[in-house]
């Protein structure tokens, strides 16, 4: 097997199966850990992966993203105490917009159910997860749903977006970097998401520790546009610090 041959399996199965080991890498391709570690290198400076100790994980981009189903079952602890921590800086606000994909969905769940509250969303999951609560007026953008995220995009949904003037807008992002900012692999996406923080007086983006340092297709918003940054104590406090200086809170639960 060849070194591309070989680095191609490796993102396969990082795809695949969300994160790789190296150990059981060189194991399963019959090399040794040097060898892996120099390829997780190579796929690293290209874009598809971000090393970790001992492994790697996949980065999104414009050929591959992960479905909500997926989601759902990835560092799900982390994102429901980053979600709770985030429904905390609601503050006075009236008015929501929550953003797709499964941490604003657990956001949206955490939000005060005994006050009267109207959520913005393009996230049909989130607007069935809140469709019930008699104080909560759920506005469901519509537009072409996305089958792998259950969510709605394209120029109806940032059309009726843009007629809104929302208090608070809880983002989602496929990577953040201080360098890139917010980004997301699909321009459609990435348009919902710009308008929505035009649409916003205030917006915090909510996501776990693997989403830093990553960097996607599509460019939406930088760090400077973000009142607070909300993540898990698994995002080291120097780098945090980093992000804080350009402009937003960076609060880890």
């Amino acid at each position: 097997m060849s070194a591309e041959e070989r680095q191609r399996e490796i993102v396969r199965t990082a795809r695949h199966s969300g994160s790789v080991d190296v150990t059981e890498l060189a194991a399963a391709l019959g090399v040794a850990k040097e060898t892996v570690r120099r390829d997780l290198r190579a796929l690293e400076d290209h874009g598809l992966v971000r090393r970790t100790h001992g492994g790697a994980y996949p980065v999104e981009s414009a050929g591959f993203e992960t479905t909500l189903a997926f989601r759902t079952t990835m560092h799900v602890p982390e994102k429901r105490r980053i979600a709770a921590a985030a429904a905390e800086l609601l503050g006075d606000a009236e008015t929501v917009f929550v953003d797709e994909g499964f941490t604003p969905q657990l956001i949206a769940e955490a939000l005060p159910r005994e006050r009267p509250l109207t959520v913005v969303t393009a996230s049909l999951a989130t607007a069935g997860a809140l469709a019930g609560n008699d104080n909560t007026t759920v506005l469901l953008l519509g537009g072409r749903v996305r089958a792998g995220t259950l969510a709605t995009v394209d120029h109806w949904t940032s059309k009726m977006l843009a007629g809104f003037v929302v208090d608070l807008a809880y983002i989602g992002a496929n990577g953040i970097s201080r360098d890139h900012g917010l980004t997301t692999p699909d321009p459609a996406v990435s348009e919902v998401k710009s308008q929505a923080i035009r649409a916003a007086r205030r917006t915090v983006f909510a996501g776990v520790h693997t989403k830093f340092g990553a960097t996607s297709f599509c460019r939406f918003a930088p760090v400077g546009a973000l009142e607070a940054i909300v993540t898990s104590t698994q995002l080291p406090m120097s780098e945090a610090h980093r992000y804080s200086l350009l402009g937003p809170q960076v609060i880890r639960v």
